[in-house]
């Protein structure tokens, strides 16, 4: 899948497509929906697949450190997207000049002079433009007037309820994971790169794979049971997610402790699949009781994956 960062890098060659435009968050069945709808209309008329996105999300741009956890980094929704079949990700810096943009300018811009798209796939909620002023409607009128058609996907429900990726963030957070999985047709999974941490597990006996959160934290928040993936690498194994107050974190951190694993694994990717809630995180009296707490938490860890092949 060829990734174009920004409307500059465009040229004559991304001109006419089957195109989409979202957040694509998690990347769950709803949008797998709308992406077998661009997919089938591509092939339909033998034109390039093009899926569009924003980073940082608008969402992160207005509201900053108090937007909502992503479900997926960008790295993980370009993977995840490429294995959907997409041929292009035009993924667009949001930015001033790309809010202050008029509903007008953006379909001139991006869907006529950039991409000269043929066929628009839009969710059922979708709005664009400064204060959010275009939308389906005004999308049809360009279309018939510059030669292009317009969908609106239907809502994908589950249960009777829209899936979103904010249903997802909702379940994630009271570590429903089996219900997570439902949605995102997956299981829910944490990708990162292992980087050096203050050694404290290794101190315990109970030695860690730590990936940083930056500034997109996890939905999730506590301990749980894992199968973690990498290069040459599979291993099951207990995971905490959050700011571990017993040592006065500051910085969320996603830390593992891999079993019957001892390797240097630093700078690696790592891809942290979540199996099972086991408790929620909590600040220990000091070092002795959480060096209990996390013998346990193995104990119990080793216990679910002896019983289940999940």
């Amino acid at each position: 899948m060829e990734l174009i960062r920004g409307l500059h890098n465009l040229r004559e060659k991304h001109r006419g497509c089957v195109a989409t435009i979202g957040n694509f968050d998690g990347v769950h069945l709803g949008h797998r929906q709308v992406l077998a709808q661009v997919k089938a209309k591509s092939k339909e008329l033998g034109l390039p697949s093009v899926v569009i996105t924003f980073e940082p999300q608008p969402q992160e741009f207005f509201a900053g450190l108090n937007a909502p956890p992503r479900l997926t980094r960008f790295s993980e929704k370009y993977r995840l997207l490429q294995s959907e079949g997409i041929d292009r990700h035009l993924c667009l810096t949001f930015n001033d000049r790309l809010r202050a943009m008029t509903a007008e300018q953006f379909v001139e811009e991006l869907l006529l002079r950039g991409l000269a798209v043929k066929h628009f796939v839009v969710g059922d909620d979708f709005r664009f433009g400064c204060d959010r002023s275009g939308d389906y409607a005004m999308l049809r009128a360009a279309g018939e007037t510059h030669d292009f058609t317009v969908v609106n996907t239907e809502t994908f429900l589950n249960a009777s309820e829209r899936v979103s990726s904010s249903r997802v963030r909702r379940v994630l957070e009271q570590n429903d994971l089996d219900a997570a999985a439902e949605l995102l047709g997956r299981r829910y999974t944490v990708s990162g790169r292992v980087m050096h941490g203050q050694k404290l597990g290794r101190q315990l006996g109970v030695p860690t794979a730590n990936v940083r959160m930056h500034r997109f934290p996890c939905p999730l928040r506590g301990v749980y049971a894992v199968e973690v993936t990498g290069r040459g690498l599979s291993c099951r194994g207990v995971c905490n997610v959050g700011l571990r107050p017993t040592v006065c974190g500051q910085q969320p951190v996603l830390e593992t402790h891999l079993f019957d694993f001892d390797e240097d694994i630093y700078g690696q990717l790592l891809t942290v699949e979540f199996k099972r809630f086991i408790r929620d995180e909590r600040k220990f009296d000091g070092i002795d009781q959480l060096k209990e707490q996390i013998f346990k938490d193995i104990e119990e860890v080793r216990a679910y994956f002896s019983r289940t092949s999940r």
